[in-house]
């Protein structure tokens, strides 16, 4: 069982019954004598998406969560079920829009690297890759001087989801995007 210094983000543990991803990790050191380093955890309960932050020390010990992580493909939406292929033996796995949440908007077409998250023999969640990418389907046209100066606008790409993208960018590009903080990340 690892200390809470040895945890990393994206590990999945075990809290008050509860199955947790780590999403985020903060570290802080009191400057006061004897004063030991804190960890703030940032935690997203699976199945379900409730979402909680936890504050231990380092030597406070935590569980690792027993599931199993498939690497699969996206292969097509059924009504509100998203179905995901498995890499290595080609089965289906169905989850649903519930359990998808958020992770809708950065599915396209055919991603690859995501992880679909088994407990017990049932799928529960998917872990998205560091970054996806989307086309842009409708933003502002391009203004006149827009790479002189450093300025966004916004931008709505495939899925529907909204980011703010350089002046630069035309509907029809692609752009890659991080799924962790929902922000542009660069021309793909």
């Amino acid at each position: 069982m690892p200390r809470a210094s040895e945890i990393k983000r994206g590990q999945v543990i075990e809290h008050d019954a509860t199955v947790w991803a780590v999403r985020q990790i903060e570290r802080s050191a009191p400057t006061a004598r004897g004063g030991g380093t804190l960890y703030r955890f940032r935690l997203e309960a699976i199945p379900g998406g409730e979402r909680r932050e936890l504050t231990l020390k380092g030597d406070d010990v935590l569980r690792e969560a027993d599931l199993v992580r498939r690497q699969c493909e996206f292969s097509y939406r059924d009504g509100n079920q998203f179905v995901f292929m498995d890499s290595e033996d080609f089965s289906q796995y169905l989850l649903d829009s519930e359990m998808v949440g958020d992770a809708a908007y950065y599915i396209s077409d055919g991603l690859q690297g995501i992880y679909v998250l088994i407990i017990g023999d049932a799928p529960v969640a998917i872990q998205l890759p560091q970054s996806v990418v989307l086309a842009v389907t409708d933003t502002a046209p391009v203004m006149k001087g827009a790479t002189a100066t450093k300025s966004n606008k916004p931008a709505t790409l495939e899925t529907g989801l909204e980011v703010q993208v350089p002046d630069y960018i035309t509907p029809g590009e692609k752009v890659r995007v991080n799924t962790e903080s929902g922000e542009f990340m660069s021309r793909a």
